[in-house]
């Protein structure tokens, strides 16, 4: 992998591990010479991750919308700074830019954007790898939620199967470094048909 797109909170969260999480994947991406892209922002964790992919030599790649950049909200030291219009040209051009996907701790919008790569990689819309760095399993709740999805029907373990989840930068990417694209087609798998009500 080359770059890595990596979505995270533009708040720092309420425990430090989460900052010093968001700090050690910028530096270890910058010795391994992976382009962070993200969201522009150098508030919260997403400002912690791009400072210490740049302190450590590396290369960030952001994309913001105007509105953001009118906020003052953008990183003053990015490597190249993409400015769109609309959260949906960011997202677009975040995932044609990078050869895989992260998500650390963040809110709605880092949870939007996991979807979105999660969704289109469903739909074999890419075959990117995906991670989750589960920072001391902040990720925990949303995996069970996942696997309750696939209990009732409406998942294939097969889509929650492909995320990669591990603790550590370098657990995480060894992991993305062996990943294999989805096979076949997920619709004719899931419950297509009304079930059948158990009374009498």
């Amino acid at each position: 992998m080359r770059s890595l797109c990596v979505f995270c909170g533009a708040a720092f969260g309420t425990r430090p591990v989460y900052i010093e999480a968001a700090e050690a994947l910028g530096r270890y991406l910058a010795v391994h010479e992976i382009e962070v892209v993200w969201g522009g922002g150098q508030v919260g964790l997403m400002g912690a991750l791009a400072d210490a992919a740049i302190a450590g030599g590396g290369r960030a790649y952001g994309v913001i919308p105007r509105f953001m950049v009118r906020r003052e909200l953008a990183h003053s030291a990015a490597t190249t700074m993409v400015t769109v219009d609309s959260m949906h040209e960011r997202k677009a051009a975040m995932v044609a830019r990078a050869d895989g996907f992260v998500a650390l701790p963040g809110g709605f919008g880092t949870l939007d954007e996991l979807f979105e790569v999660i969704t289109w990689a469903q739909l074999h819309i890419h075959a990117k790898p995906i991670g989750l760095l589960n920072v001391e399993g902040f990720f925990d709740p949303l995996l069970t939620m996942m696997r309750h999805l696939v209990a009732e029907g409406f998942v294939l373990r097969a889509h929650v199967d492909m995320l990669h989840v591990a603790s550590t930068p370098e657990a995480l990417l060894a992991a993305m470094r062996g990943h294999r694209a989805l096979d076949g087609d997920w619709a004719g798998k899931v419950a297509r048909t009304r079930p059948v009500s158990g009374g009498g």
